[in-house]
């Protein structure tokens, strides 16, 4: 037995209990109609005339029914006598490659049969000009040579910052579809100005550029489409901040303030840019964003194999284990870092051999008297957080609680003979 083995063996872990969430489950179910009814209100489609070429811009996040939502826009488009194309937006992503960012969208569902046009993936971009600040601004080379863009997004609360606009449809403008350059160029002066930086440059390329409208997605706590909605580049300056606030009052949460230990069976790319969403951890990778839970000591176990290696996030959390960092490819997870210049959360945290040892490790060092009452929440990860389990410190608030309640009897923790858990 290590000296790691020695200091944490007797550390007991608590018996758990499954807990239900209940969080705001309104969707759109049939997403395509009320799209196809909103692009054709007034004023879409008047800008749309024959022959028009169209770049859409659609991104490498995993919005729900991507897929549909850009078919559909297609078939609009199409129908009202345009040639659409795709274009892949999603600045770095993909490896900084044409066919990377093409097998990226691929990977969602939007290739040329699915969607029914073509996908023009380049690296190459265009300078429309400089920000007072000096900061550059880029356009996709593709889209800067149509005569109209469309732009697809969901629109939610950014991980790293926090202002009137986050993450959506002037994030997607600027970052998106500046491909590799844009998204280091508005990285450069780091997130401290990253809220004035994304709308400055979104604004700049949809004056110099015939953005027609954007289509902006809000999704439940399910990750389900609740809202839709069409803006041209007017509404888009003007309603996306509500959008924003709409996205973060349906955001799935954990309800409690403070907690001991957090438990996350996995982080991914696939999950969130951060691996685990910050919004939901409280555990943020610069100091320019904030809200979420006080949590004392954060566990990571593996990697999802969507993530290809990309272990982002990984560094924001205390723990983590021997399997999860077996899995890194270190050299895509620092070129993740080096893109954002933000590094810390590149970092490899605490490693330990096993899940029970990393766990054991967490409540060891979460600073209470009695082991025995840490306050420990596990969760799949944080796209997934209508089931969790939580330790017996926390029963009782759970009981209180109108948005959960326990759903089984406690139990021990099923680890194997390696120390995994089952």
């Amino acid at each position: 037995m290590g000296i790691l083995q020695e200091l944490v063996k007797d550390i007991p872990v608590p018996k758990m209990a499954k807990v239900r969430v209940h969080f705001e489950n309104s969707k759109i179910n049939d997403l395509g109609h009320v799209l196809r009814e909103k692009l054709r209100q007034e004023p879409t489609m008047n800008l749309i005339y024959p022959g028009m070429r169209i770049a859409i811009a659609v991104g490498s996040r995993g919005l729900d029914r991507i897929a549909e939502l850009t078919a559909v826009t297609v078939q609009e488009l199409k129908a009202a006598g345009a040639d659409p194309f795709i274009v892949p937006s999603m600045g770095s992503h993909g490896g900084a490659t044409a066919d990377g960012q093409r097998e990226v969208l691929a990977h969602l569902g939007v290739t040329e049969e699915a969607v029914g046009c073509e996908v023009r993936s380049s690296m190459e971009v265009v300078k429309l000009g400089e920000l007072p600040n000096g900061l550059p601004v880029y356009l996709d080379k593709f889209a800067s040579e149509a005569d109209g863009i469309v732009v697809i997004n969901r629109i939610k609360p950014h991980t790293a910052f926090r202002g009137s606009v986050e993450s959506g449809i002037m994030k997607m403008i600027s970052i998106g579809l500046g491909k590799q350059k844009g998204a280091e160029a508005c990285h450069k002066l780091g997130f401290k100005y990253m809220a004035e930086n994304v709308p400055d440059m979104a604004k700049m390329i949809m004056d110099k550029k015939q953005v027609l409208f954007g289509i902006a997605t809000v999704e439940n706590a399910f990750d389900k489409v609740a809202l839709v909605e069409v803006l041209t580049p007017e509404k888009i300056i003007e309603q996306e901040p509500d959008l924003q606030q709409k996205a973060k009052e349906l955001l799935p949460k954990l309800f409690f303030d403070q907690l001991e230990v957090l438990v996350i069976d996995e982080i991914g790319k696939n999950i969130s840019g951060d691996g685990m969403d910050p919004n939901i951890t409280g555990r943020y990778p610069t100091p320019y964003a904030y809200g979420g839970p006080d949590i004392n000591k954060i566990v990571v176990l593996d990697l999802t194999s969507q993530s290809e290696g990309n272990a982002n996030g990984v560094g924001t959390a205390d723990f983590t284990t021997q399997r999860l960092v077996d899995k890194m490819d270190l050299e895509v997870t620092y070129a993740n870092g080096l893109t954002s210049t933000v590094v810390s959360p590149t970092k490899i945290a605490t490693t330990l051999p096993n899940d029970l040892e990393t766990i054991q490790a967490a409540i060891k060092t979460s600073n209470i008297l009695d082991f025995n009452q840490v306050k420990l929440v596990r969760i799949k990860n944080t796209l997934v957080l209508s089931e969790i389990e939580v330790s017996e410190a926390l029963f009782d608030y759970v009981k209180q609680h109108p948005q959960m309640e326990l759903i089984s009897e406690p139990y021990n923790l099923s680890f194997n003979d390696r120390g995994n858990l089952f």
